[in-house]
């Protein structure tokens, strides 16, 4: 998860030392009742932050990442990929400007594919404080991706 929302192997390392001791951490206040859940949650957090850090320090240049979805069955074509790397990039810097709760549960309900009762339970909240959050995820997203979008049709953003 951390790779694939910071799109470098440097700093999903850095997120994944962050990580685990920051669950070594917790373990040893109180028990952990799901540690999938608790590191997916904390992979996210730590790599939405380190967008942030990367979006403050370095303008809009948020390197050229790997895609977050597979673009078809079939090969794509050069300009096919160079479109999809730059929409990813889009992604990723407009994840960072999300509040970070909403940026939580996009990552885990659309990227990782969780349910929202799964989510729900992970990040403590209500079900239905969830479907909430995801929706004002998703419109900001629209908002903030649409200029790359623009002759592309509508954003679609599940």
């Amino acid at each position: 998860m951390a790779y694939r929302l910071t799109g470098h192997a440097h700093d999903a390392d850095e997120c994944l030392q962050d990580v685990f001791l920051s669950a070594l951490k917790v373990s040893r206040r109180e028990p952990v009742r799901n540690w999938p859940a608790l590191l997916k949650r904390s992979a996210a957090n730590w790599a939405i932050d380190r967008l942030r850090r990367r979006a403050r320090h370095a303008g809009r240049d948020c390197g050229s990442g790997e895609l977050l979805a597979e673009l078809s069955a079939t090969t794509p074509r050069p300009d096919q990929v160079a479109q999809a790397h730059e929409l990813s990039d889009r992604l990723r810097i407009a994840l960072g400007q999300l509040p970070k709760r909403q940026a939580r549960v996009f990552c885990l309900c659309c990227i990782e594919g969780w349910p929202h009762s799964q989510t729900a339970d992970a990040l403590g909240l209500e079900t239905s404080h969830v479907t909430v959050l995801l929706h004002r995820s998703r419109k900001r997203l629209r908002e903030l991706l649409a200029p790359a979008i623009t002759g592309q049709g509508q954003a679609e953003v599940s």
